[in-house]
């Protein structure tokens, strides 16, 4: 017994010594960045780090050197102005980025894509990819943009929702140079009223995986199918779930190029609005063009336990949600998942109602077409500024399977966090540095949020690391926004004073 605790304490130690050392740098906020200005990180591009803002109408990329510092801030000022731009994406490579997005012209609406270089600066023309003409002025996004894992293909696609049995399903495969390799126009049979699609994915071979499902009136999906359009084919392959004996919540899609898999899983419930019983899988072999299993992995009574905050064991889970599916070389994967909810005077939120602003945007509008939920936030707008509503993100389960759906280990992050008017500081984000998977998210240590960071190793042993170093006063993070950009380096946005700075923080073994 004793020679086990001495070689415990050893390990311990050892672990010690192989920890992750932490820095933070900050930017300098622009007095233009305010609070309200639109965001996005663009990634890391030539050794600088590209920001998209959006203000006063104006679009800018500001450039960063590693230190943070600013040496550039380009106006793009081919980009329409803020009236009629609908929706911008990034796609970052070694030297440069492309940034696709759609805007409006009178009735026709526009997809484009413009280069641009590590220093913010457009390279060549723009390419037009796509019009869509509407009879009216619609303002609305139509088309998705997706990329696969190695950046090698881009999709851009569209659904025509007018004939509310057969969607139009318009896609345009590219490669990295943005050349057309196939065009598609195909119907998308939707037999029931309450049928939906969603959770688009494009795999290295750029053939396409979605989700078709039947949830009647905010009830739990009763029928299912994976739906997968290969690269050169014009037709649809469906692949119906066996779900007669459960019901699931959302479905979420994970592509695993290296072991040629689709991969999906779900909540799962055994009663029609009953209480989360666990995780169903599934796992479709490209190769073999046929399942690799079909599982339900219930929760242990132990792991309800220490999981469910303050709600009670039979109802552990009921306000969680997958946020992260990561898959593994030796097929296996890990499911990170999150109690997310919301109080306010006059109702709690749920599941079921999808009160004041769900964790799923609504899919159509009003312009007949079908915009699949895609967005870099968890949920939805940042501008929510609902005063009557209080948002809380609580405890972290992380899960992970081997090959065939089997528990491996199961670890919890407890954390309450609350804020009013806003979910901006609430939440967390990955940090992948290959030997370890980190969690950050803020935690209130003497009324002060401080950035927390905890990391879970392969073979399950979780961490709290110490407390990031340069984590000074004043600066308020916003991790859920945040972005890994390259292997040991994250870009987390954070609130100064009434301005949106951005800080830089990277991790080297020491």
């Amino acid at each position: 017994m004793i020679g086990k605790r001495l070689f415990l304490a050893a390990l311990i130690i050892c672990m010690g010594l192989a920890a992750t050392a932490q820095r933070i740098v900050y930017s300098e906020p622009d007095r233009d960045d305010t609070r309200r200005m639109d965001f996005e990180i663009a990634g890391k591009i030539g050794g600088n780090f590209l920001l998209y803002k959006n203000t006063r109408g104006k679009n800018w990329i500001t450039v960063l050197d590693n230190d943070m510092q600013q040496v550039a801030k380009v106006e793009q000022d081919y980009v329409p102005d803020n009236d009629r731009m609908i929706n911008v994406d990034f796609f970052p490579y070694n030297d440069f980025c492309y940034m696709i997005y759609q805007y409006q012209k009178k009735n026709v609406i526009y997809c484009v894509a413009s280069k641009i270089d590590a220093n913010g600066n457009k390279i060549g023309n723009i390419t037009e990819l796509d019009t869509t003409h509407l009879g009216f002025a619609a303002n609305n996004k139509i088309y998705t943009v997706q990329s696969s894992e190695d950046k090698s293909k881009l999709i851009v696609f569209k659904i025509n929702s007018k004939n509310k049995s057969s969607y139009l399903l318009t896609s345009l495969l590219m490669n990295d140079k943005l050349e057309l390799l196939k065009k598609s126009r195909i119907a998308i049979p939707m037999e029931e009223r309450n049928d939906f699609i969603n959770d688009f994915y494009l795999d290295n071979d750029g053939d396409m995986v979605f989700s078709k499902f039947f949830r009647n009136n905010n009830d739990n999906i009763s029928k299912a199918a994976f739906v997968v359009k290969y690269a050169q084919a014009d037709t649809l392959q469906m692949n119906e779930l066996k779900i007669e004996k459960t019901w699931l919540d959302e479905i979420h899609i994970k592509v695993d190029n290296y072991n040629k898999r689709y991969f999906l899983t779900s909540f799962y419930f055994q009663e029609r609005k009953g209480n989360i019983e666990g995780l169903y899988f599934y796992a479709w072999d490209k190769t073999k063009a046929q399942p690799y299993f079909e599982s339900t992995n219930p929760f242990s009574e132990e792991l309800r336990k220490e999981a469910r905050g303050d709600a009670s064991i039979k109802t552990a889970f009921n306000d969680y949600f997958i946020r992260n599916i990561i898959t593994r070389k030796d097929g296996g994967f890990i499911i990170g998942s999150e109690a997310y909810f919301t109080t306010s005077r006059f109702n709690n939120w749920n599941r079921w109602d999808y009160l004041y602003g769900s964790p799923f945007m609504s899919s159509f509008n009003n312009s007949n077409y079908y915009s699949p939920y895609y967005s870099n936030s968890f949920w939805g707008s940042r501008m929510n500024n609902n005063q009557s509503v209080r948002y809380h993100a609580d405890n972290i389960t992380v899960l992970s399977f081997d090959d065939k759906g089997k528990l491996e280990w199961n670890n919890v992050m407890g954390k309450t966090q609350y804020d009013d008017e806003t979910d901006d500081l609430l939440s967390y984000q990955l940090m992948n540095t290959g030997g370890q998977v980190h969690f950050l998210f803020n935690q209130q240590e003497r009324r002060n949020n401080l950035l927390s960071d905890y990391s879970i190793s392969p073979d399950g042993q979780m961490n709290r690391n110490p407390t990031l170093k340069n984590l000074d006063k004043g600066y308020l993070f916003m991790p859920k926004y945040g972005k890994q950009v390259s292997s040991r380096q994250m870009i987390v946005p954070c609130l100064y004073r009434n301005y949106i700075c951005f800080a830089k923080i990277e991790y080297s073994q020491n």
